[in-house]
């Protein structure tokens, strides 16, 4: 029968020159599972879980993606600030033109209302004074009567 001995080398029976290594510190992590590890997946958060896969893609694909991702957003905030502007210039125009405009149209309106005012005063008045032998009603009436023949000509 065969016996088998084991011979150690001398090369590992000496130890090696540099720190003293505590063999404690490592393990196989095929042995065994550690199961006092207090990671919860369901506190990690998306953000934290995209980080975690970003070496699953190459580098070249993460420096293309983050060019696109760069372009787009300096397009946007392009966009964002000359609408900005031009909200800034219309708005400021409106109130520069707008607003003075507004007013003197009501004034005018106002100028309008204040004529036909004037000259409704003047024919009352007329109405009242015109001629001492007929009545008023009469004086109204023929006024009336004036406008009906007006309308009628028409």
């Amino acid at each position: 029968m065969v016996t088998l001995t084991e011979v150690e080398d001398e090369h590992f029976q000496n130890t090696q020159a540099g720190p003293e290594v505590d063999d404690d510190d490592y393990s196989d992590t095929d042995s065994e599972i550690s199961n006092e590890s207090d990671y919860d997946p369901q506190d990690e958060t998306l953000a934290e879980r995209l980080y975690a896969l970003r070496d699953i893609v190459p580098p070249t694909t993460r420096g293309w993606i983050s060019s696109k991702i760069n372009t787009v957003s300096n397009a946007t905030w392009t966009a964002l600030s000359f609408s900005g502007k031009a909200t800034w210039v219309i708005t400021t125009s409106a109130l520069f033109f707008g607003v003075p405009f507004a007013l003197s149209f009501a004034e005018d309106q106002q100028l309008t209302a204040m004529e036909q005012e004037y000259n409704m005063r003047q024919q009352g008045s007329e109405l009242l004074t015109a001629g001492g032998d007929q009545t008023t009603a009469d004086r109204i009436g023929a006024a009336l009567g004036d406008e009906k023949d007006a309308k009628a000509a028409l």
